[in-house]
Protein backbone atom coordinates (compact mmCIF):
# COMPACT_ATOMS: atom_id res chain seq x y z
CA UNK A 1 0.00 0.00 0.00
CA UNK A 2 1.57 3.62 -0.61
CA UNK A 3 1.43 6.43 1.80
CA UNK A 4 -1.65 7.81 0.84
CA UNK A 5 -3.64 4.85 1.49
CA UNK A 6 -4.79 3.82 -2.25
CA UNK A 7 -2.19 0.80 -2.85
CA UNK A 8 -0.97 0.38 -6.54
CA UNK A 9 -3.48 0.25 -8.06
CA UNK A 10 -3.96 4.38 -7.79
CA UNK A 11 -0.36 5.25 -8.17
CA UNK A 12 0.13 6.78 -11.27
CA UNK A 13 3.72 6.06 -13.35
CA UNK A 14 4.44 10.15 -14.45
CA UNK A 15 6.25 12.55 -13.19
CA UNK A 16 4.34 16.00 -13.21
CA UNK A 17 6.75 17.94 -15.14
CA UNK A 18 7.64 14.82 -17.38
CA UNK A 19 4.19 13.62 -18.02
CA UNK A 20 4.04 10.09 -18.33
CA UNK A 21 7.12 7.50 -18.30
CA UNK A 22 7.55 5.00 -20.98
CA UNK A 23 9.62 2.70 -19.99
CA UNK A 24 12.64 1.94 -23.04
CA UNK A 25 11.65 -1.46 -23.73
CA UNK A 26 7.62 -0.63 -24.28
CA UNK A 27 9.58 1.83 -27.06
CA UNK A 28 11.24 -1.00 -28.68
CA UNK A 29 8.28 -3.57 -28.07
CA UNK A 30 10.70 -5.60 -25.43
CA UNK A 31 13.40 -5.81 -28.63
CA UNK A 32 16.90 -5.45 -27.67
CA UNK A 33 17.72 -5.54 -31.75
CA UNK A 34 16.32 -4.79 -34.92
CA UNK A 35 15.11 -7.87 -37.32
CA UNK A 36 17.56 -6.58 -39.87
CA UNK A 37 20.20 -6.86 -37.28
CA UNK A 38 21.74 -3.82 -38.66
CA UNK A 39 25.67 -2.76 -36.81
CA UNK A 40 25.67 0.72 -35.38
CA UNK A 41 28.83 2.53 -34.10
CA UNK A 42 27.90 5.20 -31.78
CA UNK A 43 29.88 7.55 -34.34
CA UNK A 44 27.46 5.80 -37.71
CA UNK A 45 26.02 8.86 -39.18
CA UNK A 46 21.98 8.87 -39.65
CA UNK A 47 20.79 10.22 -42.67
CA UNK A 48 16.81 10.82 -43.78
CA UNK A 49 15.53 9.53 -47.28
CA UNK A 50 15.26 11.98 -49.64
CA UNK A 51 11.82 10.56 -50.48
CA UNK A 52 8.46 12.09 -49.95
CA UNK A 53 5.94 11.60 -47.22
CA UNK A 54 5.12 13.17 -44.26
CA UNK A 55 6.22 11.03 -41.02
CA UNK A 56 3.64 12.49 -38.61
CA UNK A 57 1.41 10.97 -41.17
CA UNK A 58 2.49 7.52 -40.77
CA UNK A 59 0.30 6.12 -38.22
CA UNK A 60 2.88 2.81 -37.66
CA UNK A 61 5.44 5.17 -36.13
CA UNK A 62 5.87 5.95 -33.00
CA UNK A 63 6.82 9.70 -31.53
CA UNK A 64 10.47 8.57 -31.05
CA UNK A 65 10.82 6.90 -34.92
CA UNK A 66 9.43 10.56 -36.11
CA UNK A 67 11.65 12.47 -34.17
CA UNK A 68 14.71 10.57 -35.47
CA UNK A 69 13.34 11.20 -38.93
CA UNK A 70 12.89 14.84 -38.22
CA UNK A 71 16.00 15.57 -36.66
CA UNK A 72 17.91 13.35 -39.23
CA UNK A 73 15.78 15.61 -42.17
CA UNK A 74 17.64 18.60 -40.98
CA UNK A 75 21.19 17.67 -41.04
CA UNK A 76 22.66 13.86 -40.98
CA UNK A 77 23.21 12.88 -36.92
CA UNK A 78 25.24 10.48 -35.55
CA UNK A 79 23.55 7.67 -33.26
CA UNK A 80 25.22 9.09 -30.36
CA UNK A 81 24.14 12.89 -30.98
CA UNK A 82 20.31 11.47 -31.71
CA UNK A 83 20.80 9.25 -28.36
CA UNK A 84 21.39 12.60 -26.99
CA UNK A 85 18.99 14.76 -28.07
CA UNK A 86 15.99 12.42 -27.98
CA UNK A 87 17.75 11.74 -23.99
CA UNK A 88 17.08 8.18 -24.25
CA UNK A 89 19.56 4.86 -24.19
CA UNK A 90 21.55 4.48 -26.87
CA UNK A 91 20.23 0.70 -27.19
CA UNK A 92 16.72 1.76 -27.73
CA UNK A 93 18.03 4.60 -30.31
CA UNK A 94 19.63 1.72 -32.09
CA UNK A 95 16.58 -0.77 -31.88
CA UNK A 96 14.42 2.92 -33.64
CA UNK A 97 17.32 3.08 -36.15
CA UNK A 98 16.98 -0.30 -37.34
CA UNK A 99 13.37 -0.30 -37.55
CA UNK A 100 13.61 3.27 -39.66
CA UNK A 101 16.52 1.33 -42.01
CA UNK A 102 13.80 -1.68 -42.39
CA UNK A 103 11.24 1.00 -43.42
CA UNK A 104 13.76 2.88 -45.87
CA UNK A 105 12.89 5.91 -43.75
CA UNK A 106 16.67 6.57 -43.33
CA UNK A 107 19.76 5.13 -44.19
CA UNK A 108 23.45 5.12 -42.24
CA UNK A 109 26.33 5.69 -43.68
CA UNK A 110 29.18 3.83 -41.25
CA UNK A 111 32.67 5.36 -40.69
CA UNK A 112 35.77 3.46 -42.39
CA UNK A 113 37.70 1.28 -40.19
CA UNK A 114 41.39 2.31 -39.51
CA UNK A 115 42.21 -1.10 -41.38
CA UNK A 116 40.62 0.40 -44.33
CA UNK A 117 42.42 3.66 -44.47
CA UNK A 118 45.16 3.86 -46.59
CA UNK A 119 48.90 3.83 -45.08
CA UNK A 120 50.38 7.57 -44.21
CA UNK A 121 53.46 6.72 -46.22
CA UNK A 122 51.31 6.19 -49.36
CA UNK A 123 49.85 9.11 -48.92
CA UNK A 124 53.23 11.44 -48.89
CA UNK A 125 54.51 9.66 -51.28
CA UNK A 126 51.47 10.46 -53.87
CA UNK A 127 51.60 14.34 -52.49
CA UNK A 128 55.35 14.17 -53.30
CA UNK A 129 54.50 12.77 -56.94
CA UNK A 130 52.29 15.61 -57.23
CA UNK A 131 54.76 18.43 -56.00
CA UNK A 132 57.56 16.65 -58.39
CA UNK A 133 55.12 17.26 -61.46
Amino acid sequence: MSADGQGTQGTHWFDDDAGPVVRPYAMTRGRTTSAGQHRLDLIAVVVAQARGGDPVADQTLSPEHVDIVELCRDSPQSVAELAAELDLPVGVVRVLIGDLVDDDLVHVTRPVPPAELPDESILRDVIDGLRAL
